[in-house]
């Protein structure tokens, strides 16, 4: 049993400022304003473990944005000589320290660190160093597979992600169609698992799921715009990209799925909705 973890615990007593709570590490207070209407003796409840500003051992019923070991996008809410603080849904901010912060921190500004726990504290921190913590990819991972993926970095290639939580890919800067940035959790896929464990991603979906998805898109545009788009297999990529969020390779074969299912018509200047 750890702080920095969701627990279900006995209620042992009640007192006038809450109700102790019975656990492996000895009893634990479960202040007033967060005990559940109608609990009594005997009751559990679900409750997360973490010291308060007294650096005492608390059981709270409010949610924070994650446990302990994992990756998290926080904003900072305060910073002071010696660390920063990010706002995660306690009372008590998280404190990420000088000395784990990959760059300096800054007030209104989400950043990812891991959630851990300090050993010679005992109190849960945040880390902004996060290489450490990645692994290589095991053999359950898998070229194409579908992956959730957390933004937390921006380099000159690309954006680097958290992948499941586990390791560490790239999305190259000609991979994204959309605004990204630092702190975005989004949805895609391993594009390339390379030789020196490196992984590269891709935003949405891969293969003939993505041209189906792709084709979707075009029509409800098309939709939108009265049946017509001056868009082409000419047009310019930077043009097809601002208007559809989508390479011009995919458009491409977007629309010849369209005009093979003879949804689309080629006309002069762009495509149109068949009648």
């Amino acid at each position: 049993m750890t702080i920095g973890n969701y627990y279900e615990l006995e209620v042992l007593r009640e007192v006038d400022f809450g109700v102790y709570l019975q656990s492996d590490l000895g009893d634990i207070l479960l202040p007033g304003k967060y005990v559940p209407g109608g609990t009594k003796v005997g009751d559990k409840v679900r409750v997360f473990l973490y010291r308060d500003s007294e650096d005492r051992l608390i059981a709270t019923t409010l949610r924070p944005a994650g446990v302990v070991n994992q990756f998290v996008s926080l904003t900072v809410s305060d910073v002071g000589p010696h660390g920063a603080f990010m706002s995660w849904g306690l009372e008590k901010d998280l404190f990420v320290p000088k000395s784990e912060q990959s760059i300096p921190f800054q007030v209104g500004k989400r950043y990812v660190v891991r959630i851990c726990l300090d050993h010679r504290t005992d109190r849960l921190i945040g880390v902004g160093k996060l290489r450490a913590f990645f692994s290589g990819p095991g053999d359950d991972v898998k070229e194409n597979q579908e992956v959730d993926m957390l933004v937390y970095r921006k380099t000159d290639m690309g954006f680097l992600a958290v992948v499941d939580q586990r390791y560490s890919g790239l999305i190259y800067h000609n991979e994204v169609f959309s605004h990204l940035s630092v702190g975005d959790e989004v949805q895609g896929y391993i594009k390339k698992l390379r030789e020196d464990g490196k992984i590269d991603l891709g935003l949405g979906r891969p293969g003939v799921q993505a041209i189906e998805d792709n084709k979707q898109v075009i029509l409800n545009n098309l939709a939108m715009n009265n049946g017509f788009l001056a868009l082409h297999d000419k047009s310019a990529p930077a043009e097809i990209s601002a208007e559809l969020a989508m390479s011009k390779k995919a458009f491409k074969k977007a629309i010849g799925g369209l005009l093979k299912d003879r949804k689309i018509e080629l006309v002069e200047d762009g495509i149109k909705l068949s009648r």
